[in-house]
């Protein structure tokens, strides 16, 4: 099949590694145009230095490039290699360094790549010119190395050539065409081009082809230094282009890499300096190329400092050449993969750098021609991932900025972006203010981790103390917090939770064909139930509440939940699907004591035959109107209760003066996950995403075989047969030992598998952790090891749940 017409915009690395992906599974009417010529087109990938390290805190992310690395490994242009596999060495200098060295260690191992340890004298032996007096150790990772970006974008070219597509070097696109809602072709200034589908692989360039269908691409591009000595004599006759490991010194924002008998060196330590895609000069304006902007010196005399401090035999050698060059950075350091909402046939694949160039092109290619990517789980890397707040100009430049100054820091996994701040406050947030709320940030809002006027709850009771690293973001009241829910009552903060409405007609049969399970029930039903991919993967999991005939309010994960069923609504219009989530607000009442804090605030019957678990129903809680649904993500008896944003803080107040004298409390969000994890329940994102299938996440039971059919529902069905992982529940006895998700989890010295969520279970007494392993070591009592940065932490297999198994606090 020669499949549709297809324009790639951009022949850097990535479009060159897409215009091979696709054409390798058949689809060969494609036309790769760019501005430039070829095979150096004058974007990043022209300057790029080549650098590939493949640690990353993100599986997927390090899964993209090691398909990178691998792929450019069996390429050459003429027998000159795309990739030399030198191996990565990142070294530490200070004892904060060495210990984030072994948490990377752990994530590299958890995601199934050789890394190793080493002590500094290790270090000098891997790079002869590193200060043995300077670093305390190392990590080496033998698959790393140099790509050679120039030269894969060749050899991808020519095997993408041989199969027909169409390379058009100098053709500067100046209008993407489209008809009612969809993509028809490419204006470039010699000629247009028809397409059916177009792929915005433009780099820095990205953002201002995007505008061309009205698309806003959160993407700005930044000047990053690098710098090549002349010739260091300890170097002299040195033949070849790289012997010695690239090298990282994060502690001062600094990398190195050989070429030749000279050493390039970049630096992520100066001011950010961003600049507009308007700005960027053409290719024929550019003196050099149009990613290529001057050396500033006086920005790269720190770097040089530590330069000569670190590798002591380069103060016999000088900066001879530099350039500022622009690389491309977003609000959360992720790619920007994926179609347009608005405009039919319109994708993007930006934001990426060469170190997982060739793994998006495959990612990019499979879900081009199969309609989903099985490679891969780009939910990370979804364009449209992103909240309204998250697209603003303003934002988008200070997180990207931020991240430029972040890229090589050590962040706490529950660290909250900086500036701006705040930026979604829930109508509660004035009272969490009062109780002296500690905020954490969800998809824009602040979030309550716990409250100050809650401490002296922590007298008398048992709450461990965890390690430092896992104290970070951390108080002793969370555990009371938990505990007193479980005792008493306690309310939550739910606002962040994602909220659609799906009306109309049509509205039962559209989410019928969309979930899992059966949401056509009685007025008033509430079903947990999953979102699928076609290939049977859980995109999410979500709650559908039927409020009226054609009135359906969904409980979401985010705004992927929201694209999603916004590009499966019928054609017909019988159903529309909005985000309530802004001018809505939600309120947890749970505990044993929730029932005798409601029940005499409403003239609506909450017994338990009143009102049973997985039921909703209308009321008026006092004054306020609410939409009251029986369930609980903490195990214990209560209600999520919504209102409008106007009538948020009447109902705080109103539930809290009920609350109180029972002994109830407000509690946050670190109670919260101690709570959902002794109960046994998933978060999507973090313990599942879309390269789990429910029977493997052990959460099957959302589907409904019997019902008529939905999306994966025969994907899915051939998956059920070949289960060979399961999400399985850890117990640790160790109270300081509190992991933090991402860590390894070993079977002797063999890693097989990783931890997804963890906290401490303060009604229970242990340490919980979630975990990725093979069927065969999931049977309750398996006696494991969790690698806690250089410790590793007993862990035996648990039955799950492991708070009120029977369910019958929640159903009481």
């Amino acid at each position: 099949m020669a499949g549709p017409r297809v324009v790639i915009i951009g022949a850097g690395v990535v479009g060159a590694a897409l215009a091979d992906e696709i054409s390798t599974r058949g689809w060969t009417e494609v036309t790769v145009v760019d501005q430039g010529p070829l095979p150096a087109t004058g974007g990043s990938s022209s300057h790029a230095p080549g650098l590939v390290f493949q640690t990353n805190p993100s599986k997927t992310m390090t899964e993209l490039a090691r398909y990178t690395v691998e792929k450019f490994c069996s390429l050459d242009v003429d027998g000159k290699p795309c990739f030399l596999q030198v191996g990565g060495l990142e070294v530490a200098t200070t004892p904060e360094r060495l210990a984030e060295l072994h948490r990377r260690h752990g994530w590299i191992t958890a995601w199934g790549i050789e890394a190793r340890l080493l002590s500094a004298d290790e270090c000098v032996e891997q790079h002869p010119l590193v200060n043995r007096d300077k670093v305390l150790g190392g990590l080496l990772i033998p698959t790393d190395g140099l790509a050679k970006a120039v030269l894969a974008v060749e050899a991808q070219i020519r095997r993408a050539t041989e199969r027909g597509v169409r390379f058009l070097a100098r053709h500067e696109v100046l209008d993407v065409q489209q008809s009612e809602g969809r993509v028809t072709g490419v204006v470039t200034d010699q000629g247009e081009i028809p397409a059916d589908i177009v792929v915005c692989c433009a780099g820095i360039w990205g953002p201002k082809i995007a505008r061309m269908v009205g698309m806003n691409l959160p993407l700005t591009p930044l000047a990053h230094q690098l710098a090549w000595t002349g010739p260091v004599p300890a170097l002299a006759g040195q033949t070849e282009e790289a012997v010695r490991p690239i090298l990282r010194h994060q502690d001062a924002d600094l990398y190195y890499r050989d070429r030749f008998d000279g050493i390039g060196i970049g630096y992520y330590g100066h001011r950010p300096m961003p600049i507009s895609a308007d700005d960027i000069l053409s290719v024929n304006e550019a003196e050099e190329m149009p990613s290529v902007l001057k050396f500033t010196e006086e920005d790269f005399e720190d770097a040089w400092t530590e330069t000569q401090s670190l590798l002591p035999a380069t103060k016999d050698a000088k900066v001879e050449e530099g350039i500022n060059g622009l690389f491309s950075f977003t609000t959360d350091g992720n790619p920007l993969l994926g179609e347009s909402l608005d405009v039919k046939g319109f994708w993007v694949a930006e934001a990426v750098w060469v170190t997982h160039s060739a793994g998006v092109g495959r990612a990019m290619a499979e879900w081009l021609v199969d309609g989903y990517c099985s490679s891969f789980d780009l939910h990370e890397c979804d364009v449209n991932r992103f909240e309204p707040h998250q697209l603003s100009p303003e934002y988008v430049l200070a997180r990207d900025c931020q991240n430029f100054v972040e890229v090589y820091d050590i962040l706490h996994p529950l660290q909250p972006s900086g500036h701006p701040r705040p930026i979604r406050t829930s109508p509660f947030y004035a009272r969490q203010q009062e109780l002296g709320a500690f905020f954490l940030e969800a998809n824009g809002w602040e979030r309550p981790q716990w409250y100050e006027a809650n401490a002296g709850l922590v007298e008398g009771r048992s709450i461990p103390t965890p390690d430092d690293w896992a104290a970070q973001y951390w108080s002793p009241i969370v555990g009371a917090e938990a505990q007193v829910t479980r005792e008493t009552v306690a309310m939550y903060d739910m606002t962040a939770l994602k909220r659609l409405e799906v009306t109309g007609p049509g509205a039962a049969d559209c989410l019928e064909r969309l979930v899992t399970g059966k949401v056509a029930k009685s007025v008033g039903s509430v079903t947990y139930t999953l979102l699928l991919d076609h290939d049977g993967g859980i995109r999410s999991d979500i709650t559908v509440a039927r409020l009226a005939r054609d009135l359906f309010q969904v409980g979401a994960n985010g705004n992927l939940d929201l694209d999603w069923f916004t590009r499966h609504l019928p054609a017909d219009g019988t159903v529309q699907v909005r985000d309530i989530t802004p001018g809505t607000c939600c309120i947890g009442l749970w505990g044993p004591l929730a029932r005798e804090v409601l029940q005499p605030l409403t003239d609506e019957d909450f017994s338990n035959a009143g009102l049973k678990y997985f039921r909703a129903k209308r009321a008026y809680i006092g004054s306020v109107p609410v939409t009251a649904m029986r369930l609980s993500y903490v195990g214990e008896l209560g209600w999520e209760l919504y209102t409008t944003a106007d009538q948020g803080q009447k109902l705080w107040d109103t539930l809290w003066r009920a609350a109180e004298p029972l002994g109830g409390i407000i509690a946050g969000r670190g109670a919260f996950n101690s709570l959902r994890l002794e109960k046994g329940y998933r978060s999507f994102g973090t313990d599942m995403t879309y390269e789990h299938d429910p029977y493997e996440a052990g959460v099957g039971f959302a589907v409904k075989p019997d019902k008529g059919d939905f999306i994966g529902k025969g994907a899915l069905e051939r998956r059920k047969a070949d289960v060979r992982r399961k999400l399985t529940c850890l117990t640790i006895d160790g109270a300081r030992s509190v992991v933090m998700g991402k860590e390894p989890v070993y079977d002797g010295d063999r890693a097989v598998g990783y931890v997804t969520s963890a906290a401490y279970g303060y009604t229970i007494g242990k340490g919980i952790a979630y975990a990725w392993l093979p069927t065969e070591l999931t049977a309750p009592g398996t006696a494991l090891h969790i690698g806690y940065f250089d410790q590793r932490v007993e862990a035996v297999v648990a039955e799950e749940p492991l708070f009120d198994p029977t369910m019958s606090r929640l159903r009481g």
